[in-house]
């Protein structure tokens, strides 16, 4: 079908319109970022090479999408071309002796840990969902609660197929095409759309992970709790909460994991299997998951999340200093059970994820919090984890902390959140600090500059002209985070 509508449309040798039956909504997981595009679904390396050329000869533009979880507009592109690759998800080779696993760039994070787990191993870096592809988790080079010590996906990347827009395919790694290795992961599809990656992943003697949750009384305690468990642990994260204040300003409730190791769990064999791993539809084997967020719904506004927060903190408390044994994916995926997004509402949610260099981010992050207080635009959700630099262009990555903070949408407060994300640039920028495409809504040219560096921009930039001349890749983010070369 692909292939007669462009064959059709390629022999007319004008620009014609794009058919009508593949033009669809397409939004960032947020549903804060909206839009209508003309959406493919390629199964083969032959049906992509095709789409390119099609796209040169009728000057279309084509933005890449993996399982559409970017929070804002990263893979939109609106009223032209997105391929979408989730069709695209054969696993490709295994080793289950080394942990080398190559796939299409459609595989979920989902498939390859339920693919490899019996085998006795784990996906080294793991989001909050496992609904990512492994393309989309290269191009946005994304982080798990094990940042500081297992940095971001792409250090995992052992290599990948790249096809460009003229149709070449080049194998890139750390030796080979270097440039475009370090440049394409993280760089959010804007040099070519992956055909193939090959994985390291991390070898696991059990399905469970130790666990243990605690309480901090505020940021300053949470932080220096931190940075004194960074050597004895393999997961580390905090929820905080953003309405308190004053002295209890960033109380948190902490999660550290532990990998077990050889000899620990009795019965490996038993935890490893994916019977193990699953998520209960139910709670408390009755109450279904997916229809929490009804009950959450009338809760989400700012005097309902103050008093949610304080039940939350005065529960963890009862479990302060506990531990118990969680297997690997409930540790990981729980929020995909729940679907975080419906509770927010039709206007949806964005989040800022702001990064600062350890030195400066206690400041930064209480200068944050407060002003969003001031303002009367409490966040809904607040993560802290801990980071380490890595080698990508584009890179979020340094030694320091990042703050997520999902901000429900209105009508009446959206230009007001734009306006607040502005104000906060300026306290990130003279943190030193950095920013992340996957979850960007907000962020400008300017921004991105002076985070950057002007040098590495004018360097990405300048690698896309070479394999990408005439802009064929591009997205709304693109367009407004990079705007033209």
């Amino acid at each position: 079908m692909i292939q007669q509508e462009l064959q059709t449309e390629t022999e007319n040798k004008v620009l014609v319109p794009l058919p009508s039956d593949r033009l669809e909504s397409v939004a960032g997981w947020g549903s804060a970022n909206n839009g209508m595009a003309y959406v493919y679904r390629p199964s083969t390396v032959a049906q992509l090479r095709e789409i390119f050329s099609w796209a040169e000869k009728n000057n279309r533009t084509i933005g890449l999408r993996g399982g559409g979880n970017s929070y804002g507009d990263a893979a939109m592109n609106d009223e032209s071309i997105v391929l979408d690759f989730t069709r695209m998800n054969r696993i490709l080779a295994w080793d289950p002796e080394n942990g080398r696993l190559t796939v299409e760039p459609g595989v979920t994070l989902q498939r390859v840990w339920e693919y490899v787990i019996e085998d006795g191993w784990w996906v080294p870096v793991a989001t909050g969902t496992a609904n990512i592809t492994v393309g989309g988790g290269a191009a946005m080079n994304v982080h798990g609660k094990n940042a500081w010590k297992m940095g971001t996906f792409g250090e995992h990347i052992y290599e990948f197929d790249l096809m460009l827009p003229s149709g070449e395919v080049k194998t890139c790694n750390r030796q080979q095409n270097s440039d475009l290795f370090f440049a394409t992961i993280g760089g959010f599809g804007m040099l070519g759309c992956f055909t193939s990656l090959t994985l390291h992943l991390k070898r696991v003697y059990s399905g469970l992970l130790e666990v243990e949750a605690l309480t901090k009384p505020n940021l300053h305690t949470t932080m220096q709790w931190f940075e004194e468990h960074l050597h004895n642990s393999d997961y580390l994260v905090g929820w905080l909460d953003a309405f308190s204040k004053g002295k209890q300003l960033g109380r948190s409730e902490l999660h550290r994991g532990l990998y077990l190791r050889p000899g620990e769990d009795p019965n490996p064999s038993h935890t490893l299997r994916l019977e193990t791993q699953r998520i209960s539809p139910d709670i408390m084997g009755f109450f279904p998951r997916s229809a929490l967020w009804r009950f959450q719904r009338p809760f989400w506004n700012n005097f309902g999340l103050r008093w949610v927060n304080i039940a939350k903190f005065r529960a963890a408390k009862l479990r302060d200093g506990k531990s118990y044994r969680e297997p690997h994916a409930h540790f990981h995926f729980l929020l995909d059970s729940l679907d975080w997004r419906k509770p927010f509402g039709p206007g949806g949610l964005i989040q800022y994820q702001p990064f600062i260099p350890k030195e400066n981010a206690e400041d930064a992050f209480t200068q944050i919090l407060q002003l969003c207080q001031q303002r009367g635009l409490p966040n809904f959700l607040t993560v802290m984890k801990r980071h380490r630099p890595d080698p990508f262009w584009l890179t979020h990555g340094l030694d320091g902390y990042s703050l997520a903070m999902d901000f429900r949408i209105t009508q009446r407060n959206r230009a007001r959140i734009v306006q607040l994300a502005r104000e906060l640039d300026e306290i990130v920028l003279l943190a030193n600090g950095r920013f992340y495409l996957a979850k960007d809504s907000t962020l400008r040219p300017e921004v991105t500059r002076a985070y950057l560096g002007a040098e590495t921009v004018a360097k990405f930039k300048a690698l896309k002209q070479e394999v990408d001349p005439q802009t064929r890749l591009q997205t709304n983010m693109w367009r407004r985070v990079f705007g033209p070369l």
